[in-house]
């Protein structure tokens, strides 16, 4: 499932159970995340283009968004999302052996950027209710207040940026 890689799925007893998320071990994994990888609000982060590295890529984003520019649980909730999103086609569609994160912040807005090799534009598709894949561009499309592609010499950097309330 998208979004939840990396978080270990309880055992039910028959019947489907919802993802046990402790806020202590995910900060935790979270600040590995930061010291392992480096900080993508200072430099491109380089992330294997495999499908675990979704789960660091959104690790970064959350203690980003929450620590270092200390917004809203709830936007970052929405950020590390989207952030999966751009991961997952990063990873999915462009036969890239390595991506890039970046995130950005200036006032009123952050910007969240995943860079690959590849200069095949992504579409965003029309999605019906019962689809179980292709709601990545959808979601992206509905959660942030603008995205867009930029085409690069050698490949394109895909971003999305969100309004914020500054303090």
């Amino acid at each position: 499932m998208a979004g939840l890689e990396g978080i270990e799925q309880p055992r039910g007893h028959g019947r489907t159970a919802a993802a046990r998320w402790s806020p202590a071990v995910e900060d935790e994994q979270a600040l590995k995340a930061l010291e392992l990888f480096g900080n993508p609000t200072e430099a491109e982060v380089p992330l294997p283009s495999r499908p675990e590295s979704a789960a660091t890529a959104r690790r970064l984003a959350q203690v980003v968004v929450l620590r270092t520019w200390r917004l809203t649980p709830k936007l970052a909730e929405d950020a590390v999302l989207l952030v999966s999103e751009l991961v997952g086609n990063a990873v999915r569609h462009t036969g890239a052996r390595v991506f890039g994160l970046r995130m950005r912040r200036r006032t009123g807005w952050i910007r969240v950027e995943v860079r690959d090799p590849s200069r095949g534009l992504p579409c965003l598709m029309p999605v019906q209710e019962l689809d179980v894949s292709g709601r990545g561009l959808f979601l992206v499309d509905k959660l942030s207040d603008r995205w867009g592609v930029d085409l690069l010499p050698r490949g394109k950097t895909t971003w999305f940026e969100m309004r914020v309330a500054d303090r």
